[in-house]
């Protein structure tokens, strides 16, 4: 037997201010998209804004269905929307927020679930490039990694599959 050590970097910032300007204006569109969120059910509003290659924003928020679990996280319908409307533009970074419904700030960390962690780490391996993740903390502090491997190191991915 022999132990495998995994580590991973991340930074954090005590306020939104602290963050770089391109960053706290992704919180931002995040922060907007989450007040646009279809949660009538969790009332538990998330909100996604990935900045492109390009500089275009694009947003997602959690689209909740009564017809459990045919809803989506706010992560993927962002990634998604950003494969059908801006196909081939390489994302850059990704900004989470989430708060409970009429509170407007997370009281813990916003990470995203294990479908998003994979959808996320799929496309970085599919444009060959790392995508920064800004994750609102709670306590107005944030939580940015320069990958997403960090959250998920063990991917399953296509070369699993050979």
């Amino acid at each position: 037997m022999r132990t495998i050590t995994l580590d991973s970097t991340f930074e954090e910032y005590e306020s939104l201010e602290k963050l770089p300007e391109a960053d706290q204006l992704l919180v931002e569109e995040a922060k907007k998209a989450a007040d646009d969120a279809y949660a009538p059910y969790s009332h538990f509003h998330v909100g996604a804004a990935v900045l492109l290659d390009n500089g275009k924003v694009i947003r997602g928020n959690n689209q909740e269905n009564a017809a459990y679990p045919s809803g989506l996280c706010a992560e993927r319908v962002a990634f998604f929307a950003t494969g059908a409307q801006h196909p081939g533009e390489k994302i850059k970074a990704i900004a989470i927020t989430a708060y409970p419904e009429g509170k407007k700030l997370p009281s813990v960390p916003v990470s995203p679930c294990g479908d998003c962690r994979q959808v996320m780490a799929e496309y970085e391996q599919r444009y060959g490039q790392n995508i920064r993740l800004i994750m609102e903390a709670g306590q107005g502090k944030y939580i940015v990694s320069e990958s997403v491997k960090n959250l998920l190191p063990f991917l399953f991915s296509a070369d699993s599959m050979l």
